[in-house]
């Protein structure tokens, strides 16, 4: 185990931290609050603490698959527990273990809250909780990839451990021009979406912190109605951001270097529009007398819908209250999620198509025991272990969701609200059904209870086994042995 780039990268994410604890400060400025004086304590903490652990580059600079993921671990973990801490010194959320649900909740871009009154924190911790979202979104190892030079050899383990996906390959033969792109798009699709709700009449403080929930596909609004109180623009400009967020960068990417034919021959991408429109015209014609006219039915169900299954939870009304059909779609989707290599949660539609194709196949082979057939996802052959690693993802999935189930079944909650409450929480996507709807929070959970959560959350984020590894006894044994 190479604990110098591991301790490296730990300091690295601090300073990071603590520049981006600026941004808090501003508002705080501009507000004139003194819960700024928290960042900026913080902050200074974090910078000195990051360049204490990271003055030095250590000489050997190349990360395994193994010390790629606790590195990206370990640093999700060591972001949250400072970033947690300003809400907690501040008394704005006395707990500290509901602290750290919260900002747990923001970075992997959940958007699940143990708050019942958000509109009763400041302007800068919510602004705090949005940037958040846009800082998990794409990642702050992939930033730091995009920031740093570092030696070769490392870079695709810290990418493929906290990118989302079955498969992440470079968008460029070098993984930090990759990171430095994926960035660019990411920043500028945020700052789109931000003019055109300024433009939409929207206040300022609301474009910036409900486009950093879209971008990173998270989901904290800063009213307690979460986006309801806006108008029926602004709510469409939020649908088609959040929509867009879902999709692939490499879609975009593709745009941008003018090969708009390859782009749309994604398999996954079409897909994922084909889920979204079939879902919100079934859910529209299910709830169409809920609604003045048909066409305020679609916009409202759109919204829903690309929320979900982008995993970015914001709503414009409590789904909750739909017929049992429309409910069961949601939590399908919310099973499904967005397109690989993009800022959404979910088992992703590649793995779903996948999994379909796969099915196909084995129907195929039992009919016609002599057939040959070559499974292609976007082209290219799904070998034997791309499907091996797709079976194994799911078995560790449903395993920890169901373990999750269990262990906070203790609680003697209905069914409906522990396993929504899991499957919300591991997809990342915030709301469930029953007492996680969008209208409720999950405050009431116990400390256990949060823990398992806030495990989910993080595990969900981070594609299971980066988590899992760094909890696994075998990881520190064997590196206890190399080290003696």
């Amino acid at each position: 185990m190479n604990f110098g780039i591991i301790i490296y990268f730990l300091g690295c994410i601090l300073a990071i931290e603590g520049a981006l604890m600026v941004l808090p400060c501003i508002i705080a400025l501009i507000y004139q609050e003194t819960s700024g004086f928290w960042f900026l304590g913080i902050g200074c903490l974090c910078g000195v603490l990051g360049w204490l652990m990271a003055h030095k580059k250590p000489k050997n600079s190349v990360v395994y698959a193994k010390e790629g993921f606790v590195a990206v671990s370990l640093s999700w973990i060591v972001l949250s527990f400072f970033g947690a801490l300003p809400f907690w010194l501040s008394r704005e959320i006395p707990r500290f273990e509901d602290a750290l649900f919260e900002v747990i909740s923001g970075f992997t871009t959940t958007g699940s809250s143990i708050l019942s009154d958000v509109e009763a924190l400041s302007h800068t911790m919510l602004a705090w909780r949005s940037f958040t979202h846009w800082i998990g979104g794409m990642g702050v190892l992939v930033f730091l990839l995009a920031i740093l030079p570092m030696g070769a050899g490392y870079n695709i383990h810290i990418m493929r451990a906290e990118s989302p996906g079955p498969v992440v390959g470079k968008l460029v033969p070098r993984v930090k021009t990759s990171a430095a792109i994926l960035y660019l798009i990411y920043f500028s699709m945020t700052v789109t979406e931000i003019i055109l709700l300024l433009a939409s009449g929207m206040h300022w403080f609301d474009a910036i912190c409900l486009s950093f929930g879209s971008a990173g596909t998270g989901g904290f609004g800063i009213l307690n109605d979460s986006c309801a109180s806006y108008t029926v623009l602004q709510q469409v400009i939020i649908t088609i951001f959040i929509i867009m967020f879902g999709v692939n960068f490499n879609f975009y990417y593709l745009l941008l270097i003018r090969k708009p034919k390859d782009a749309l021959k994604s398999e996954e991408v079409r897909a994922y529009f084909g889920i979204i429109l079939v879902s919100a015209l079934l859910i529209t014609w299910n709830i169409r007398d809920y609604f003045p006219s048909i066409l305020t039915a679609f916009q409202q169900t759109m919204f829903q819908v690309g929320s979900i299954i982008t995993t970015t939870g914001y709503s414009t009304l409590d789904f909750d209250l739909w017929p049992s059909f429309s409910k069961w779609i949601m939590v399908l989707l919310m099973f499904i999620g967005a397109c690989a290599g993009s800022t959404g949660g979910g088992l992703k539609v590649s793995r779903v198509m996948m999994v379909v194709k796969t099915g196909a196949r084995e129907i195929q082979s039992l009919i016609h025991p002599r057939s040959v057939k070559v499974l292609k996802f976007e082209g290219k052959p799904m070998d034997s272990s791309l499907i091996r690693s797709l079976g194994i993802y799911l078995a560790m999935y449903f395993v920890t969701l169901f373990v999750s189930v269990l262990i906070i079944s203790l609680e003697n909650y209905d069914l409906e609200t522990n396993f929504t409450a899991v499957v919300a929480t591991i997809n990342n996507i915030g709301p469930g059904l029953s007492k996680v709807g969008a209208s409720c929070n999950f405050g009431f959970f116990n400390p256990l209870s949060k823990v398992v959560i806030m495990f989910d959350m993080l595990a969900g984020r981070l594609e299971l086994f980066p988590m899992l590894v760094l909890f696994s006894p075998q990881t520190w044994t064997q590196a206890w042995k190399i080290r003696k």
